[in-house]
């Protein structure tokens, strides 16, 4: 079964719907590729889902491990590079809030952060610059 359906909106927009769910993304070229810049560009989409996926697998792992985790959250950076325009690097910053984690916690936060799936999945060519601050 697909797992989504996208639209091709005109004026370098889509609209990506999840099959399952019927939750929706408007996509938009960004202002520096001959669009409007008013959504998400499929760009920003690839590095956003790189944290996204590394929170989602971070908050498995902890649950397996019975880890408290307190509040956390990602700032995402895309560089992209020109001929050809590409993703060149994805900065990751994570910032953790006053839990206490022991040493061990944060190593396996660590590494689960690096091997969640779309880590392992996005091109060795796009460097990932992670950043955890506790």
């Amino acid at each position: 079964m697909a797992t989504s359906k996208i639209t091709y909106l005109g004026n370098l927009r889509t609209l990506a719907v999840h099959l399952k769910s019927g939750n929706e993304i408007i996509t938009d070229a960004p202002t520096d590729n001959n669009g409007r810049g008013e959504a998400f560009s499929p760009t920003d989409l690839v590095a956003t889902a790189l944290g996204s996926c590394m929170l989602t697998i971070i908050g498995i792992v902890a649950q397996e491990k019975n880890i408290q985790l307190g509040e956390i959250s990602v700032s995402i950076t895309k560089v992209m590079q020109s001929d050809p325009r590409k993703i060149s690097e994805i900065h990751v910053d994570f910032e953790f809030d006053e839990t206490n984690y022991s040493d061990k916690e944060k190593s396996i936060i660590k590494k689960a952060a690096e091997t969640c799936p779309v880590a392992l999945s996005i091109c060795r060519d796009i460097k990932q610059v992670l950043s955890f601050n506790f």
